[in-house]
C-alpha cells in the first residue's frame, strides 16, 4: 500500500503522486461509488498496485480533507494566490474584489500577486500595493519574464496545495512555469480586439513546485459570481470596513446612503481606498437584488 495525492482526475482515472515514487494511475474502488463519494483532486489517499510495471492501481482510502474547495472542487487547499496582471490587460478591479470576498467566503487565505512589472510603472505598483497591504493582504510585484519575485512566491508555496485566481491574461501559466520545471503548461496571449487573454487551462491538475507544494492550475476561477450571502453582512468581507462599521452612527448601516457613516467619512478622507468602496457599492446592489429573488 502506497500512500499519495491525487494530482488529476480524468474520465474516472485518478493520478495519484506518490514522494519519492512516481505518478500512478488508478481507478476508484466500486466502494467509494456506493457511498456516493468519489475522490477528489487533492485528496490524499492510500493505493493499491494492480500492475507495478505499468504504474496502475486502486485507490483504496482517501483521508479525512481538512477543507473542501467548490469553485473549482478541489481538496485539502491552504491558501490561494490572486493573480493580476499590472498592464495588458489592466487590472480590473471589481473582479479583484469579488474574487477576494469568494476566497473570505471559504474561509480561504489569499496572497496578492500583481504579475508584468516589467512592462508597467512603480507608480502603479505603489498604489495598488498601497490600497491592499493596508486592508490587510499580502502583496507580491512579480515578472514571469525577468524572473522579479518568483523566489519569494516560491517560498510561500512550500509544503502547502495552493490554488490560482485571477483572469485570463494576466499571466498565470506563464507563472507557474517559472516556479517548477517538470510541467509547461500553455499559454496564452492577450487578444488585442477585447483587450482579454484567451483561457489556456482546460482541466484540474495539481503542479509540483518543489519541497512538496503543489499548485492548482484551474479553469474558469476568474468568472466568480458574487458569492450567496446576505447583503447585510457584506461589508464583513471588507477588512478595511470592519473596523469603521461599528462605529457609523446607525446600527446595522449598510454603508450606502445613511447618514453619519463612517466608512464614507474614511472614504472620503482616503483611509479607504475609493476603487474598494465602489466594489463594495456594486457588489451590495447585486447581493440585495439577489436576495429579493429568493
Amino acid at each position: 500500500m502506497l500512500t499519495g495525492r491525487i494530482v488529476r482526475a480524468v474520465a474516472g482515472f485518478y493520478y495519484v503522486d506518490v514522494p519519492g515514487e512516481c505518478v500512478y494511475q488508478c481507478r476508484a474502488k466500486g466502494a467509494f461509488r456506493k457511498k456516493g463519494g468519489a475522490p477528489l483532486v487533492g485528496d490524499i489517499v492510500d493505493i493499491g498496485l494492480t500492475h507495478t510495471k505499468d504504474v496502475e492501481g486502486n485507490v483504496e482510502k482517501v483521508y479525512p480533507r481538512t477543507s473542501v474547495l467548490h469553485r473549482p472542487t478541489v481538496a485539502n487547499v491552504h491558501q490561494a494566490l490572486v493573480i493580476f496582471a499590472l498592464k495588458d490587460p489592466d487590472p480590473n478591479r471589481l473582479l479583484l474584489d469579488r474574487i477576494l470576498i469568494s476566497l473570505a467566503w471559504e474561509g480561504l487565505p489569499a496572497i496578492l500577486i500583481f504579475n508584468k512589472s516589467d512592462i508597467t510603472d512603480e507608480a502603479l505598483e505603489a498604489d495598488l500595493r498601497r490600497i491592499y497591504e493596508e486592508c490587510g493582504y499580502q502583496v507580491l510585484i512579480t515578472s514571469a519574464k525577468t524572473g522579479e519575485g518568483v523566489d519569494a512566491v516560491r517560498k510561500m508555496l512550500k509544503g502547502r496545495l495552493t490554488t490560482v485566481a485571477g483572469p485570463s491574461g494576466a499571466g498565470k501559466s506563464s507563472l507557474i512555469n517559472c516556479l517548477q520545471k517538470d510541467v509547461v503548461m500553455e499559454t496564452g496571449e492577450v487578444s488585442k480586439r477585447i483587450g482579454r487573454g484567451r483561457q489556456t487551462t482546460r482541466h484540474i491538475q495539481l503542479v509540483p513546485v518543489g519541497d512538496n507544494g503543489y499548485i492548482i492550475d484551474t479553469p474558469g476561477f476568474g468568472t466568480i459570481a458574487p458569492p450567496d450571502m446576505k447583503a447585510a453582512s457584506l461589508a464583513e468581507y471588507f477588512p478595511e470596513m470592519a473596523d469603521a462599521a461599528d462605529k457609523c452612527r446607525f446600527r446595522g448601516c449598510a454603508h450606502m446612503d445613511e447618514p453619519d457613516c463612517e466608512v464614507k467619512r474614511r472614504v472620503e478622507e482616503g483611509a479607504i481606498a475609493a476603487s474598494r468602496y465602489q466594489s463594495y457599492r456594486t457588489i451590495y446592489g447585486e447581493v440585495a437584488e439577489q436576495e429579493k429573488r429568493y
